[in-house]
């Protein structure tokens, strides 16, 4: 820490983190960096407050603010929804900054001060402080000299603000297109259970598991793969690792000969039939996402294990974490190649290969060969379309990107926020290794060919699948959950439809415990998963239009168990 010296209006390096006046005419330095203005630093930062936008809904990040000049300003103009986060890296500064930021304490607004060094405990303050979609955008404010002793964390935890809301937001879009759909299918889903196990049973022991997406580049993965082991990648009985793969890429797999130990199925609508043309009845092993597609967890007729992913805050799910039968959880990923990561780092406790998992695609490549989407554009061929479709490829939004190998394909704000996450969730995984020759960067360790082929010939203590699991004894547990879920349904429908005397507390208890009826309502999925208040005659008219077919299908499922 350096102070002024006001005999000589120079520096005087001290150690240790000391408290110091601002002044007129002297600078304050550290670690070679000048935090603040030789001239009047109280009134350069209210300069650079007083261009700072005033905007609803927004979260103000502050890198290193030391002292916090200026930020009294800006409170007193923010608007409704709207509030700051300062962070610092540097332990001493901090201790300085928390002296400092005292003086917020007890007011009506204040700003939040947190000494954060990685984007995952900033990003989990934020949400605990106000809540999941509190923000729709970020602005940083750079008041001093600080974020350059640490500029690249800085710009780290910026994005990882940023990307966290954007992906909150569209969180919230899913939510309201598909968030019904969710727990249909998981309604319908309690039916299967009895015959089915949990993804907690399966144990690949030390196994090297192989886990191929469905993108461009696991044609020629496989064809090198193919190659290297003599002409055909071993059956099952033959090889030494495991093969876990994605729905989409089944059918590419089929073609070839080549059996997987396990597909992974997470999708919720009807297209993901697609993916099993042909197949009904095969014996391959899958493991389905609770609020996967009922019709598609019928189409295998081999070991069927779930597990769950809580795609929002539910009371419901509140409720199933205590009972025996519900699946181990999983984070909500969102890209069932990126839960086929995740299942295999769970599953074995031998090292991860994974392939074909590209966030991005060719002009003439969107999946891979005999995939449906493969298959359904080569069905449009004709002499007015070739391969090639520009419409659906440099469709609005996408970009170039630079590929593993040098070379140019396209990508889309989705995929690369998928790609962000992957490596958000596995970079410090150090089992687990891309082999993929194309694609995005995924963030991890990256290897060759012939190194993969040296793990995957290794020979270890392979253990298929334990015994335990969901098994028929839990039918009854699942028929009284299902009846009471049914029960409270038909008292919040007699509440609304005037059968029975209001009772405004039970039906604001039955609203708050059925909070599946109203959850994917913009109102509330836009609030982080609150509802209107009770007095909103069309919140309540609209929860009563969806009793009815959560009771039916309930109903149905009691059907099937008994």
């Amino acid at each position: 820490m350096v102070i002024p010296d006001k005999e000589n209006q120079g520096e005087v390096p001290l150690e240790g983190p000391v408290e110091i006046p601002a002044q007129r005419g002297f600078s304050i330095s550290y670690k070679g960096k000048t935090l603040l203005s030789k001239i009047d630093p109280i009134a350069q930062a209210e300069k650079i407050i007083a261009e700072v936008p005033i905007l609803e809904e927004c979260l103000y990040f502050f890198p290193s603010p030391l002292y916090g000049y200026g930020l009294s300003v800006l409170l007193e103009k923010l608007k409704p929804g709207s509030a700051i986060i300062c962070v610092e890296a540097d332990d001493s500064l901090f201790e300085i900054s928390k002296k400092s930021f005292s003086g917020f304490q007890g007011k009506s607004m204040c700003p939040a001060l947190l000494h954060a060094k990685d984007a995952v405990s900033l990003c989990t303050f934020v949400n605990k402080t106000w809540g999941k979609r509190r923000f729709r955008r970020v602005e940083t404010v750079h008041l001093g000299g600080g974020r350059l002793l640490y500029p690249e964390l800085y710009s780290s935890l910026e994005k990882a603000l940023r990307r966290e809301i954007a992906v909150e937001w569209s969180n919230a879009m899913t939510l309201i297109r598909l968030g019904r759909l969710y727990t249909r299918n998981l309604i319908r889903n309690l039916a299967l259970l009895p015959n089915s196990k949990n993804i907690s049973s399966l144990n690949y022991a030390s196994s090297p598991i192989l886990v191929l997406g469905a993108g461009p580049s696991l044609d020629a993965l496989l064809d090198e793969l193919e190659n290297l082991f003599g002409g055909r990648l071993p059956g099952p009985k033959e090889r030494q690792f495991k093969i876990i793969c994605v729905d989409t890429c089944l059918i590419a797999l089929i073609e070839r000969s080549i059996i997987p130990d396990l597909v992974i199925i997470l999708e919720s609508q009807h297209w993901n039939l697609k993916d099993f043309t042909g197949l009904m009845g095969r014996k391959i092993d899958a493991a389905l996402d609770l609020s996967a597609l009922p019709a598609s967890a019928r189409v295998l007729a081999g070991e069927r294990y779930f597990f769950s992913t809580l795609w929002t805050d539910l009371r419901l799910f509140d409720r199933l974490k205590q009972k025996s039968f519900f699946p181990q959880v999983f984070p909500p990923l969102g890209s069932v190649g990126i839960s086929g990561v995740a299942i295999a780092l769970k599953i074995s406790s031998g090292p991860v290969l994974a392939g074909g998992i590209d966030f991005s695609y060719s002009l003439d490549a969107y999946h891979a060969l005999f995939t449906p989407g493969d298959r359904e554009n080569r069905l449009k061929q004709s002499r007015l379309r070739g391969l090639v479709n520009a419409a659906a490829v440099l469709k609005e939004g996408s970009f170039i990107v630079r590929s593993k190998d040098g070379s140019t394909l396209r990508s889309e704000p989705g995929m690369r926020n998928y790609r962000e996450l992957f490596e958000q969730q596995f970079g410090a995984e150090e089992r687990l290794f891309d082999i993929g020759p194309t694609g995005l960067h995924l963030g991890v360790k990256n290897i060759s060919l012939k190194e993969a082929i040296s793990i995957l010939k290794c020979k270890s203590n392979i253990r298929t699948t334990g015994d335990t699991g969901i098994a028929g004894d839990y039918s009854e547990e699942i028929i009284d959950f299902i009846k009471l879920e049914l029960c409270d349904l038909i008292k919040l429908k007699d509440l609304l439809s005037g059968a029975v005397p209001m009772d405004t507390v039970l039906l604001q208890d039955l609203i708050e415990k059925t909070d599946y009826l109203w959850a994917h309502f913009p109102e509330a999925a836009g609030a982080g998963g609150r509802h209107p208040p009770l007095t909103d005659v069309s919140f309540l008219k609209r929860v009563r239009t969806e009793i009815d077919p959560f009771a039916k299908l309930m109903e149905m499922s009691l059907g099937e168990l008994k």
